[in-house]
C-alpha cells in the first residue's frame, strides 16, 4: 500500500485472519476519521497475522453487523510482513496472541513501541482483547463493532492530541 507524504500519521490493525476484527477497527476508525475531517491526516490499514485469507473480503456476518451501524466494510485481506514495522506509525494488535506475533517479527525489538494492545484505547469497555466471533453467533459480532466503536474512539481522540491535529 502507497502512502501520499502529506499523511501525518499512519495506523495498522491486525489480528489473525483479517476478515472480522482487524478490518473492522480499520473501517470503524476510518468512518471516524472522515466525520472529524481527518482523512487526508490520518490513514488507516489492516493486516493479518496469518495467511489463511488473503484477498478475501470482511466476513458477511461481520459486515453485516457493521452496516447495521452505518459503516461499511471494505478492503481485503493481507498478511502482516516486515515491512509494516517501517510503514506504520503505530500498530494495534487485537488480542494478546497478536501482539506476541508481531512482536516475534521483530527480534531486536527496534518497533515495539509501536505495537500496541487496541483495548488498551477503550473508555467503556473493561475488555483487554477483542474476541475473535468467527466461530459464535451474530452477538459476538455485534459486541465486536460495540467495542471497536468504544476503542476507536479513544484510539482518535488520543491521536488527535498526540499529533496535535484540528479537528474539522
Amino acid at each position: 500500500m502507497e502512502y501520499r507524504a502529506s499523511v501525518a500519521y499512519k495506523l495498522l490493525f491486525v489480528c489473525l485472519g483479517n476478515i472480522c476484527r482487524s478490518p473492522s477497527a480499520e473501517n470503524i476508525m476510518n468512518h471516524a476519521i472522515a466525520e472529524a475531517g481527518l482523512s487526508e491526516r490520518i490513514v488507516c490499514d489492516s493486516a493479518g497475522t496469518s495467511s489463511y485469507h488473503i484477498g478475501s473480503p470482511p466476513d458477511a456476518r461481520m459486515r453485516a453487523a457493521a452496516s447495521a451501524r452505518g459503516i461499511a466494510m471494505n478492503g481485503r485481506a493481507r498478511q502482516f510482513t516486515t515491512a509494516d514495522f517501517e510503514a506504520f506509525d503505530l500498530i494495534l494488535a487485537m488480542d494478546r496472541e497478536n501482539y506476541r506475533n508481531i512482536l516475534r517479527l521483530d527480534p531486536q525489538n527496534r518497533y515495539g513501541d509501536r505495537v500496541k494492545m487496541m483495548c488498551d484505547f477503550a473508555n467503556h469497555h473493561a475488555d483487554t482483547e477483542v474476541p475473535d466471533p468467527y466461530y459464535g453467533g451474530p452477538d459476538g459480532f455485534d459486541y465486536v463493532i460495540d467495542l471497536l466503536l468504544d476503542a476507536c474512539s479513544g484510539l482518535l481522540a488520543r491521536t488527535i492530541e498526540e499529533q496535535n491535529l484540528t479537528v474539522r
